[in-house]
């Protein structure tokens, strides 16, 4: 063969000696290498990289590439090699190439090192010989015989015989038969000049068929037959007739049959072919035709089955006499027009309820053969496919059709083929494919499957799922290494806890192969890992998610997201400790029936542990309280109900809020829960009750007037010192919040047998003087009276429970990272719904639209009114100032550092929006006038005509009093109660009685509190940011003993920031309603972008530019 071409003395310079051969290979590979020599191809040098092929064992040759640069770099430097073998490098072919190299360079040297760089003379000697070889052969002429093949065609059981014999032709064209011709692919590479075009096709076709272990598809006997014929080249030789030419014939018809032949002595059915013309029928796959040995004619076949089913019917071995009626049955089966042998009984067939396929994985250990002895084992993953016909398994391609009754009787399995076929096409959904070259094997396992992405673990969690959704049952070996276990079922294992009796210890336990794992510290894994959940984002979490776990024991855990959602939403603030217990308040009995309805937790523990959460879950319903035999008052059926609630919480030593609507009698059922304490004695200790200033008379004359049996202690005004020494001789003793602290030692020198907080929501901050001195005092039972427990944010709820029963809610910190924050900004509503479940059974709230029918109407009219002029151009000019200022504030503090600058802003534009004159300064722009004042001067004097008795609310004093100046211009009598007012009995009295027809109230002095029943007319001048203070100063007239309609008006100045304000307080009331009354629905966000919204531009001129100001806009609802 011949090597390359010398190249240039840089690459000549390349060479390696002996010595490096045998320091790059080993000894035992350069002695196999020798027989790789003569196959050695197309070798050149190119930059250093020696490339050639070389001819093996495989149907093409192998492709070497050794950069001997790189292996000559140092004289340490070991062989880079790569080869397209198996082995892959440093092989027997590498060794060959490199051998063969170095034999064609010292072929081009000399003996002479000098001759190296000698030019070649011109034209080299070897070129000379090789032409003159050449035109000798032309000269020669012709030999007496030549070569040539024949294809030889018989049949054997029905199949063809094809072989190829080695011929000589002589001149005069007489053939001698030599010896066989074996199809080797050196046949095709490299075929003698005698092979024709044809012969080269059908040797092909030969060769395919003979290294399939079955017909490919694409075989056609009848195509191949017909090649060969055309070819000239084919013999018919069958049986004892002597070799005939073969020739093309016509179609003929075969017949299948069953024919007697004796065997060992018996005489038994064996399948047979005959074929019209006594010719020779062979089928192979899905085709058929025959050989005529006499005429030698060769054609297709024609048959009334199809092939294939021929095929499969000759193969059929001779019948015992007691098989023929099982064959008999199920070639019926088959196809009706196979023939079928004697008549006898049948087969039963087995009665399956169902076809189930299953799936096995399974990890296999497997030595490759090029490992080294040294070499680690390999470990492959795969997976193997059955199907269960009830009881009997059959896997793939398993071609069974019979199986044992119970009784051992032999019977048909009605196998559907079909269907498992199709089952296996599934599997190719999911990326499992046949595996058409298994590395081991699984004995009587079917064929392997691979998975294409080798991602286990993602097929495991979700592919799974779909296999079983489409009936699939999945199965693992012990082995498998990827095995992962799919958690459902979670137990609660509840503990009291041994140091604190009014605590449990949880622990969350799974079952995995027969024993306890603790879920505690997995998910505290998920909780770090993932901030989603403790951040309340739960709804940003899929619930197809899958949430996987690992044990310390490597042992792999899945459980859906939609699993694990309820558990983390009522957990996540009891993981605050790392390795610490999940421990749970026995009050947070709320808590403990969501884990087991919601997070369907299983309950396990000790029996009494389990008794008493039982207990606890199944509070019986309050009984019903007879009213005290001294109370000066008759009990609504709801009142009944709420003094039965409030002796409840004192039976079971819980605290509570008594949140009903304002205006419903919270005063009237804590003076009668006071005086059924008295009667029954168990008031042997005082009563402690705190109230807004402003309400002290309104609880004196309302315990005078129902409860004259209690005696009431007033602790108030300068003299107030003097009385505590008497605290312990009264039944109730009032306080107020600004004096709680003042008096905070002399409180708490004494225990109370009740602490109740009237108006709860004036201590929201849990840091204020008067917050603190609360946590201090000793009492039995607490109480919250309050129609709006939630005004502005949950915090103000988690400082109320603080008072009442403290931990329930945890630390403040861990209430607003867990509830507040994901429920107010997140907008998580399954935390909202967890929160109000909580809390239900300590919060008893009516609305008045519930329980009090009695109640005449509430009409909520809103007004709007546009600026005009000059104030229209000064609400635009601060608004433009306000909004540089708070943008400049946001950007370089924050918006948490910025709550002044804000609040300062939204201050000025409410008071221009209500009147210019509220400004501080004396500012010409003062003048700009009032649309809403003037609204105001339009509205009520008709309405006092009318004999209306109206309330006007304001949060601005300095406003009340600018309105008290046009209604002395109007000539209307008024009455003013603000927080400077010394007296307050007097102006209430005065409107209650008829006197005077218009209230001014500040809405702080006023808000709460008051009953001025007599009022039909409520008039909220400015709106106010938190809803529940507006609606607790409407309720000053709707409320119990109201008589009349009461209608409700609220004063918007239209496009400014009093709209802004009217959207929040949507938001809040909506945030209220979803705790109190367990909505579960997202609360507000006070973010930048409302800051923005707030300080929006006023909008164009509307396009009803001739409605007249004050016209009530479209917004009337009645309550």
């Amino acid at each position: 063969m011949a090597g390359p071409m010398p190249g240039p003395p840089s690459l000549m310079a390349q060479t390696y000696t002996e010595e490096d051969l045998l320091r790059w290979m080993d000894a035992w590979t350069l002695e196999k290498s020798e027989r790789c020599l003569s196959g050695v191809r197309n070798m050149h040098l190119t930059s250093g990289m020696l490339i050639a092929e070389v001819k093996g064992s495989a149907r093409y040759p192998y492709r070497v590439e050794i950069d001997l640069e790189a292996s000559l770099r140092h004289p340490r430097s070991r062989l880079q090699s790569e080869c397209s073998c198996p082995v892959g490098h440093h092989c027997k072919h590498v060794a060959a190439v490199l051998v063969a190299h170095m034999l064609d360079a010292a072929d081009l040297g000399d003996d002479d090192p000098a001759s190296e760089h000698e030019p070649v003379q011109s034209p080299r000697r070897e070129l000379l010989e090789q032409l003159s070889r050449w035109q000798s052969v032309r000269a020669q002429p012709p030999r007496s015989r030549r070569n040539g093949i024949i294809f030889e065609l018989s049949t054997f059981n029905h199949r063809p015989s094809i072989l190829l014999r080695r011929v000589k032709y002589a001149l005069d064209d007489t053939i001698e038969f030599d010896k066989w011709q074996d199809i080797t692919p050196q046949l095709l590479l490299e075929p003698p000049a005698y092979l024709t075009q044809a012969d080269l096709a059908a040797v092909a076709q030969l060769w395919a068929l003979h290294q399939s272990v079955k017909p490919p598809e694409w075989f056609d006997v009848g195509t191949i037959l017909q090649s060969i014929v055309s070819s000239g080249h084919g013999w018919v030789s069958c049986g004892m007739h002597d070799r005939v030419p073969a020739r093309p014939g016509a179609p003929r018809r075969g017949t299948l049959g069953w024919s007697a032949e004796t065997t060992h002595g018996r005489l038994l059915l064996a399948p047979a072919l005959s074929v019209e013309g006594d010719a020779d029928g062979l089928v192979l796959g899905s085709s058929a035709g025959y050989l005529d040995p006499v005429s030698g004619e060769v054609g297709l076949l024609l048959l009334d089955v199809k092939p294939e089913d021929a095929d499969a019917f000759l193969a059929l071995p001779h019948l015992l006499p007691d098989e023929e009626p099982i064959v008999a049955q199920l070639l019926q089966q088959i196809d009706p027009a196979l023939p079928r042998p004697g008549a006898g009984d049948t087969l039963p067939t087995l009665q399956i309820s169902a076809m189930t396929p299953v799936l096995r994985l399974h990890t296999i250990k497997f030595r490759p053969p090029w490992l080294g002895p040294r070499d680690p084992s390999q470990w492959a993953d795969i997976a193997t496919v059955a199907f269960e016909y009830d009881e009997h398994v059959r896997f793939l391609d398993d071609p069974s059709l019979f199986a044992h009754d119970p009784e051992g009787q032999l019977a048909m399995l009605p196998r559907d083929l079909g269907e498992e076929s199709r089952r296996e096409a599934e599997l190719r959904t999911v990326g499992l494919h046949r595996d058409t070259a298994p590395r081991a094997p699984l004995e009587g396992a079917g064929p392997q499957f691979q998975l294409r992405t080798h991602d286990w673990t993602r097929f495991l969690l979700d592919d799974v799922q779909r296999l079983e959704a489409l009936g699939w049952k999945v199965e693992a070996d012990e082995d498998f290494r990827h095995r992962i276990t799919r958690v459902e079922e979670i137990d609660l294992d509840v503990q009291s806890d041994p140091e604190d009796a009014g605590w449990f210890n949880l622990g969350l336990d799974i079952q995995v192969e027969g024993r306890d794992v603790s879920m505690v510290p997995l998910l505290q894994q998920v909780l770090q890992a993932d901030p989603r959940w403790m951040r309340g984002q739960l709804d940003d979490i899929g619930d197809d998610e899958n949430i996987l776990l690992t044990t310390g024991d490597n042992t792999r855990l899945a459980l859906r997201a939609a699993r694990l959602k309820p558990i983390m939403a009522l957990l996540a603030d009891l993981f605050a400790q790392r390795g610490a217990p999940l421990r749970l308040s026995a009050l947070d009995r709320g808590r403990l029936q969501a884990l087991q309805d919601t997070a369907r937790l299983q309950f396990r523990g000790r029996k009494d542990t389990q008794a008493l959460v039982q207990r606890l879950m199944q509070v019986p319903a309050p009984s019903e309280v007879p009213p005290p035999a001294g109370l000066e008052a008759t009990l609504r059926p709801y009142q009944l109900e709420g003094l039965s609630w409030l002796q409840y919480l004192r039976q079971q030593g819980l605290g509570g809020v008594l949140a009903d609507d304002m205006g419903l009698g919270k005063t009237l059922q804590t003076l009668a829960h006071l005086l059924v304490e008295k009667e029954s004695g168990r008031l042997d200790q005082p009563a402690l009750l705190v109230v807004p200033t402003s309400l002290l008379h309104n609880w004196q004359s309302e315990a005078a007037r129902f409860t004259p049996a209690l005696r009431v202690l007033t602790l108030h005004g300068p003299a107030r010192e003097a009385l505590f020494e008497a605290i312990p001789e009264h039944d109730l003793v009032l306080t107020t919040y600004p004096l709680l602290w003042r008096d905070e030692q002399a409180l708490q020198a004494y225990a109370y047998h009740l602490l109740i907080l009237d108006e709860a929501q004036q201590v929201k901050n849990p840091k204020s003087r008067a917050a603190v001195t609360l946590r201090t005092l000793q009492a039995r039972h607490r109480l919250c009276l309050t129609g709006t427990p939630l005004e502005n944010h949950l915090g103000e709820l988690w400082t109320q429970f603080d008072f009442l029963l403290p931990g329930l809610l945890g630390t403040e910190k861990q209430f607003n990272q867990h509830w507040r924050h994901p429920i107010e900004r997140g907008s998580d509503h399954r935390r909202g719904q967890l929160l109000a479940q909580r809390l239900r059974p300590f919060i008893l709230r009516r609305r008045k639209d519930q329980v009090a029918s009695e109640l005449p109407p509430k009409t909520l009219i809103t007004r709007t009114v546009e600026m005009e002029g000059g104030q229209r151009d000064l609400y635009e000019t601060v608004r433009a100032a306000m909004e540089k200022q708070v943008r400049e504030a946001i950007s370089g503090s924050g918006l948490a550092r910025s709550h002044i600058v804000v609040l300062d802003a939204l201050l000025k534009l409410r008071q221009v929006c209500c009147d210019p004159r509220l400004l501080p300064g004396n500012a010409p722009a003062r003048a700009a006038g009032s649309a809403k004042l003037d609204l105001l001067r339009e509205m009520l004097p008709p309405m006092v005509e009318e004999g209306r008795r109206i309330l006007v609310f304001s949060q601005f004093t300095g406003m009340l009093s600018l309105i008290a100046q046009a209604l002395d211009d109007l000539g209307l009598a008024y009455v003013t109660l603000t927080g400077d007012t010394q007296d307050r009995a007097t102006p209430v009295q005065r409107f209650m009685q008829g006197e005077i027809p218009v209230f001014l109230i500040s809405l702080k002095a006023g808000g709460v509190g008051l009953n001025l029943t007599a009022a039909d007319t409520v008039i909220h001048f400015d709106p106010w940011w938190n809803p529940a203070a507006e609606n607790q100063a409407s309720d000053r007239a709707h409320r119990i003993g109201q008589q009349q309609p009461v209608f409700v008006y609220r004063l918007i100045a239209a496009g400014s920031i009093e709209e802004r304000i009217a959207e929040l307080q949507e938001r809040k009331a909506l945030l209220a309603e979803s705790i109190l009354e367990g909505g579960g629905s997202a609360g507000p966000r006070f973010s930048e972008e409302d800051v923005q919204a707030l300080l929006a531009p006023l909008p164009g001129l509307p396009a009803r530019r001739t409605r007249r100001p004050g016209r009530p806009s479209n917004t009337r609802r009645g309550t």
